[in-house]
């Protein structure tokens, strides 16, 4: 057996840290949920994205991009088609 004993806090301790803090039990534990969850891309910071989410958008805007693209020459093509005629 190791000689590491585990900590313990009391309740009261608990509830005076999370006081002090300023942060509410319920924002302790979904924190502590995002982390168990995907440690690696938890808290990416203000503003930020995950990584896969970060992707996703940057996906989504090159479709549209794209999408916008393909519009106006569709309607160049449609504009000298006519002009053929």
């Amino acid at each position: 057996m190791s000689g590491k004993q585990r900590r313990t806090y009391t309740r009261e301790f608990k509830l005076e840290a999370s006081r002090n803090l300023g942060v509410e039990y319920s924002v302790l534990r979904r924190w502590k949920k995002q982390f168990a969850d995907d440690p690696q891309n938890a808290f990416p910071g203000k503003g930020r994205l995950k990584a896969p989410d970060e992707e996703l958008r940057r996906i989504k805007r090159e479709l549209d991009r794209v999408t916008e693209e393909r519009d106006i020459l569709k309607k160049a093509l449609a504009y000298f088609a006519e002009d053929q005629k």
